[in-house]
């Protein structure tokens, strides 16, 4: 029975390590503006334009006035490292 009770603790400890590492963030206000592409959300004086795709997931009925809250991932598609060419010259000489 203590090795159930471990093995259950084990894979629940695993299982939220996974679920943490993946940030959500979201925004709340009305659409200003909508493409295939993104929604414009106004939020206080700012706007915010997020990207969609054909898997973004849209329950109700989605139209600019609407006010909606959109749930949303933020991660690195790319990283280019500046700088590194002057550094490798400066040795050289």
């Amino acid at each position: 029975m203590k090795r159930c009770i471990f093995l259950l603790f084990v894979v629940l400890l695993f299982a939220s390590f996974a679920f943490a590492a993946s940030t959500t963030y979201q925004v709340t206000g009305p659409v200003l503006e909508m493409t295939n592409d993104s929604i414009t959300v106004q939020k206080g004086k700012e706007k915010w334009e997020i990207a969609r795709d054909k898997d973004t997931k849209v329950t109700g009925d989605l139209k600019v006035g609407s006010k909606v809250t959109i749930h949303y991932t933020m991660k690195a598609t790319s990283v280019d490292v500046k700088g590194e060419e002057k550094k490798a010259e400066g040795k050289k000489k």
